[in-house]
């Protein structure tokens, strides 16, 4: 009872407050995006650039929830009890839903008054009303969080609260929600002209829930198969036919997307994230075509094929990306360069975020400190 009255109290936040909170949560993105109200390096009489105090790019830095993702509270499933390095992680730092992640960010990451969420950490797993259900072989199963219930709504507004009381801002949603945007394999619906409405549906009701929580900017992901398919000759000469149904899907849902993410005031991203983006082209395609201010790219340092992709696909994308990008160190590439990929968004003169997320083992919260710093001291 005493926890149901505290978050009674904090909920009586005045609408004020909350408007004020929100309004400059969009004005700190349009300042990223180039308006200049975050501090910038500048150039010295003598032609050399004065790096930025420690503090002005920190706040640059956003926080990740996929990188402490075990520290999470989830569903109980008594035939897969959590794993044991989870069970010390949770011991050493406390188990945390959504709801306490500005506090989190503002305790661990000092600093940095920014978030990058992943949608999957949406929600009260106690509260089956948040959640999509999917009923296979006479059982019931729950999906993603879902924007739309009253319920959700009324959760929406309470991680607000705690925004505002810590001062820690979500700025972008890393969303896995909406699938089958190009209408390909993700979810085994083929070439289905009704999945990629659904996917464009749900990603619509996500950039309204973003709306609410003063969230700027969005991820959805372009689907496709995870193997691209291939070029065959025709007539003595290489062509691939089959990717352009794909592409052509793509396009369609993006810039439907796009258009009502300038309704609302959130841009749409693409991130280098498997199936027709894992190739840096298929993501200017898409964002060439589209032509929209609400759409841009979101690269992340590691997320490639192969080696030589890691640096000069970051160079590719950059100048396409104002709002996000996804600092990593990751298993698959453990040697990645990350002074090297930060000089990249130095010299493209990228003004926005960075969003720590580690995958490279051990403790994920030492590691996301480490790559923090690392980016910090690299950035100007």
């Amino acid at each position: 009872m005493e926890k149901i009255n505290k978050q009674i109290r904090e909920n009586q936040l005045s609408a004020v407050d909350r408007r004020i909170f929100l309004k400059s949560a969009g004005l700190g993105l349009m300042g990223v995006a180039g308006i200049g109200l975050l501090p910038l390096p500048i150039e010295s009489s003598k032609g050399y650039v004065v790096k930025r105090t420690k503090e002005e790019r920190l706040k640059q830095i956003a926080s990740n929830s996929w990188a402490i993702l075990p520290l999470f509270k989830g569903r109980v499933n008594p035939e897969r009890p959590e794993r044991p390095e989870t069970v010390q992680l949770k011991k050493k730092y406390g188990e945390i839903t959504l709801l306490d992640f500005p506090q989190f960010t503002k305790d661990h990451f000092p600093g940095v008054t920014a978030m990058d969420i992943r949608s999957s950490v949406f929600g009260d797993v106690t509260d089956d009303s948040m959640f999509t259900r999917v009923e296979r072989n006479g059982q019931t199963r729950f999906g993603f969080f879902d924007p739309s219930t009253p319920s959700s709504k009324r959760y929406l507004d309470l991680l607000v609260t705690k925004m505002v009381s810590t001062g820690v801002k979500a700025v972008h949603i890393s969303n896995n929600a909406p699938v089958a945007i190009s209408t390909a394999s993700d979810n085994a619906a083929g070439l289905s002209e009704e999945a990629r409405r659904e996917g464009v549906r749900v990603a619509k009701i996500w950039l309204d829930a973003a709306r609410q929580t003063g969230v700027q900017s969005m991820r959805i992901n372009t689907g496709g198969p995870q193997i691209l398919p291939q070029s065959v000759v025709q007539g003595g000469y290489p062509r691939n036919l089959e990717i352009v149904p794909y592409l052509k899907n793509a396009i369609e849902s993006f810039k439907e997307m796009a258009d009502y993410g300038g309704k609302v005031g959130v841009k749409v991203t693409i991130e280098n994230h498997w199936g027709l983006a894992a190739n840096p082209m298929n993501i200017i395609i898409i964002l060439n075509e589209v032509n929209s201010p609400f759409l841009e790219a979101s690269p992340d340092f590691s997320n490639w094929e192969h080696d030589y992709l890691l640096y000069n696909g970051l160079e590719i994308l950059i100048p396409y990306a104002k709002s996000m990008c996804h600092a990593k160190r990751w298993t698959r590439y453990p040697d990645v360069d990350i002074n090297r990929c930060v000089q990249i968004l130095n010299k493209a003169g990228y003004k926005g975020y960075i969003s720590m997320e580690y995958e490279g083992g051990g403790d994920p919260l030492a590691g996301a400190l480490k790559l923090m710093d690392d980016v910090v001291e690299a950035l100007i």
